[in-house]
């Protein structure tokens, strides 16, 4: 059993960026995620959620204020170093894909970190299995569909076992299927004690596997709270230019026999049951 502290692991204080002389990208963020928290970011294009993202690696470095990883200030830790606790699955796999064989890909940084040949063999076989890829082993991951190499992606950073992931837009490419397992890869993650952070425009899979969202909107925190509590606030969404999921959305048609924080369908279906028998 994994026993999650109510600790900090990571810790924005009043966070500016912005490139050269341009207009700040992420203004005075303020945000505290403890270990083991699964959390979705939302927010329109142009919100500053990838910018964000990019401060926890240390790929970006703050202009103003400060990013703190497990207590060590970014500004003073490589991105090497932060990388052994921090790994993030970009939006475009080909940005971080490389490798001839998605073997290879799925194996370099565990080969990168020393991990003896062993270990190497069985961790890369598990992944690949795990994410549906290991018929896919000898061939090049430029060769694959769009959400295929997306899944090489997510399953090169998931094999060196990283105490923090980060998924920008995992889902883009993804069928229904893979969603699904998608869903199940999050929730084991979560089992063994990961803090899970992933940006999203999906908001369906939002309601279905984050107990807490953060929305940005032009650089700035909007929310942060349990995922019920912003889904089902209509002028918050509306505030920050997102549409509402549909299960809340269709619950304010029944406004007068349903209540305004249903979230899933077997919450509509028992609330519009008891309606029935009343």
């Amino acid at each position: 059993m994994i026993i999650k502290l109510n600790y900090p692991v990571i810790v924005f204080e009043d966070v500016w960026f912005s490139y050269s002389d341009l207009e700040p990208i992420l203004r005075g963020v303020n945000l505290r995620i403890n270990e083991g928290e699964v959390i979705a970011i939302l927010g329109e294009n142009g919100a500053g959620k990838t910018t964000l993202i990019k401060h926890l690696n240390g790929l970006l470095k703050p202009t103003h204020g400060n990013v703190y990883i497990y207590g060590e200030n970014t500004k003073n830790t490589s991105v090497a170093k932060l990388s052994k606790k921090v790994g993030i699955v970009f939006q475009n796999p080909d940005h971080q894909l490389f490798a001839e064989t998605v073997e290879d890909e799925v194996s370099f940084a565990l080969r990168n970190f020393n991990y003896p040949e062993h270990i190497i063999s069985l961790r890369v076989e598990k992944i690949l299995k795990m994410l549906d890829l290991w018929e896919y082993r000898k061939v090049s991951p430029f060769s694959l569909s769009g959400g295929e190499r997306k899944r090489v992606a997510i399953a090169s950073i998931l094999s060196y076992d990283p105490s923090i992931i980060v998924m920008d837009e995992p889902t883009i490419g993804q069928d229904y299927a893979q969603k699904q397992k998608l869903s199940e890869i999050i929730r084991l993650l979560h089992i063994q004690g990961k803090t899970i952070i992933v940006v999203t425009h999906d908001i369906e899979f939002v309601c279905e596997n984050f107990p807490k969202t953060i929305i940005l909107s032009q650089g700035k925190v909007l929310a942060y709270d349990l995922t019920r509590n912003i889904l089902t606030n209509f002028e918050l969404l509306l505030k920050a230019r997102l549409l509402p999921p549909q299960i809340p959305y269709l619950a304010s048609r029944f406004d007068s026999i349903v209540s305004k924080n249903v979230l899933y369908v077997w919450e509509m279906r028992d609330e519009l049951l008891r309606a029935i028998r009343r």
